[in-house]
């Protein structure tokens, strides 16, 4: 027996932790084992990449998709716990593979993130090299929700210190000693951190970092009151960073200022920012393609 695809461990998932119980990464794993009748030969598959086993691989995708579908919920890092309406499912007895999630509006957006203007083409369909990347895009997806949930879990002075890390793993203020700088918590004029924009420390750029609900929205009140804090810098650049989204209206006011410059950076950008720049995540595993080098064949041999 192999081992099972991962959208056939979705049902024994939801099983795992169907007590409304939190339950570890490890527990689930485990219970799934017992339940399948998996055995300790498919357990001690591991991937081409040899990092991981296939089952906690393929374990770890169910729970991705369980998650995006809102039948799980990670209230800590490596820990999950049933929903109410993963329990609904659960008790509903109906098949739970892709197709089930789909009815899903943010697991469809999740699993059609290669394409969200069109449905997805059937696999067979694609080049390998398009398979490829939408794997890719769906990966990062995957893990910028993970990293968004590490993020959230900051305290609002760790949020501030964590945007000027990033500024500064970006390459601004390379070679400068105290580059870039968190002001206090408590009477900081709407000026969350200062970051200097070149080498040379010619200029600074003055940031405010909001860690607000992924489903709230910055208006336009709120970047008026960051231009008038820059105003009272004398500062013409600003970067208004926050987990949260801008309106249109925030953003059409940010376009038209003259005396300062404000770059807004929403929670989708952060997450590729910091994704980007391997800031809170690390690389797993690199592949290379690879192409037939014509000039080799016609002027080297």
């Amino acid at each position: 027996m192999a081992v099972p695809k991962f959208f056939e461990f979705f049902g024994t998932f939801l099983k795992a932790v169907a007590d409304g119980e939190i339950h570890s990464s490890k527990e689930v794993r485990e219970f799934i084992a017992s339940d399948m009748k998996i055995s300790d030969e498919d357990l001690a598959e591991l991937l081409p990449s040899k990092r991981q086993s296939t089952f906690a691989n393929r374990v770890a995708w169910a729970r991705t998709y369980l998650d995006r579908a809102g039948l799980i919920s990670t209230p800590s890092k490596g820990h999950y716990c049933i929903t109410d309406e993963g329990k609904k499912v659960l008790a509903s007895g109906e098949k739970i593979d892709l197709k089930y999630l789909e009815k899903y509006p943010s697991f469809l957006a999740f699993h059609t993130v290669s394409s969200p203007e069109k449905p997805e083409e059937p696999e067979e369909e694609k080049t390998p090299m398009e398979i490829l990347d939408d794997a890719f895009k769906k990966v990062n997806a995957s893990l910028a929700d993970e990293l968004m949930t590490e993020v959230m879990k900051l305290d609002p002075g760790d949020f501030e210190k964590l945007v000027v890390k990033l500024l500064l793993q970006m390459g601004y203020g390379s070679g400068i000693d105290n580059a870039g700088v968190v002001t206090k918590l408590s009477g900081d004029g709407g000026i969350d951190g200062i970051i200097k924009e070149d080498q040379l420390g010619f200029s600074s750029i003055y940031i405010q970092a909001k860690q607000w609900a992924l489903d709230s929205t910055v208006g336009r009140p709120e970047i008026q009151k960051f231009a008038g804090a820059l105003q009272g810098e004398k500062a013409t650049r600003g970067l208004f960073i926050t987990t949260a989204k801008f309106s249109k209206e925030a953003r059409q006011y940010a376009d038209n200022l003259h005396q300062s410059n404000i770059v807004l950076i929403d929670g989708e950008a952060l997450m590729r920012l910091m994704i980007k720049n391997n800031l809170g995540v690390s690389v797993e595993q690199t592949y290379e393609v690879k192409r037939i080098d014509t000039d080799f064949f016609s002027d080297s041999l």
